[in-house]
């Protein structure tokens, strides 16, 4: 979390975030009124915040990560938008640090060159564009991290995105792993792509595929940027 992140919560008069997440920052929220929702209540928690926001108070709509990337900044501004300009809630967004920078930095150094973000969930996507996008970033070689890579639920994706990944790429390509990221009971594994699903990963892990570059060395995933050394 950054320290503009961290002083937006402690002067919010209201906090509002997935259930999950509020849980993450419990103890900054001892004197507050907490709004949470549980998953797939995304429009409802929003609208909740911007109905507060509406009637005068500071509000914090929390994200893991940063809530620009798949997080809830979009969907407030959206919602906020729906109302007249003179009325309208003032938003800040408050960047904060995304999963595929912190588990990047955890790994090592693998996004020095161009890369794609793409996330496995099928909630709001179809997975057949899921499947496109994975073989477009395959085919033009940009390192991959993917969020939400697995779930109790879906098990099967992560397994298809290898497979179209080979199709472009050896299967000696490093892949790394990291499990939450930046919190308690951080970890972080390295494989390749022949092999990274036997792995375990959940939704609270990010995986980071190679490009045709990217290599490992001493425990440390590298993507030279191309410099002489």
């Amino acid at each position: 979390m950054t320290p503009r992140a961290l002083e937006s919560i402690k002067n919010a008069d209201v906090v509002v975030g997935y259930n999950t997440y509020i849980e993450l920052v419990a103890d900054l929220l001892t004197d507050k009124p907490v709004i949470g929702t549980a998953m797939m209540q995304e429009v409802e928690r929003c609208q909740k915040a911007v109905e507060e926001a509406l009637a005068g108070k500071k509000v914090a709509v929390i994200s893991s990560g940063d809530p620009g990337v798949y997080g809830m900044a979009g969907l407030v501004l959206e919602l906020a938008m729906k109302y007249p300009a003179d009325i309208r809630p003032e938003v800040n967004i408050i960047p904060g640090i995304s999963a595929v920078g912190a588990s990047a930095a955890i790994l090592g150094a693998p996004l020095m060159h161009d890369f794609a973000v793409i996330s496995l969930s099928d909630l709001l996507t179809p997975w057949d564009v899921i499947k496109k996008r994975v073989e477009m970033a395959s085919a033009g070689d940009f390192v991959i991290a993917l969020y939400n890579p697995k779930s109790k639920r879906r098990t099967s994706q992560i397994q298809e995105v290898r497979e179209i990944a080979l199709k472009h790429r050896l299967a000696s390509t490093p892949v790394g792993i990291v499990h939450h990221a930046t919190r308690e009971g951080e970890n972080m594994t390295l494989s390749n792509l022949d092999d990274f699903t036997n792995e375990f990963i959940d939704m609270f892990s990010l995986v980071i595929i190679g490009n045709s570059q990217t290599y490992i060395q001493e425990g440390r995933m590298i993507t030279p940027r191309g410099y002489k050394v």
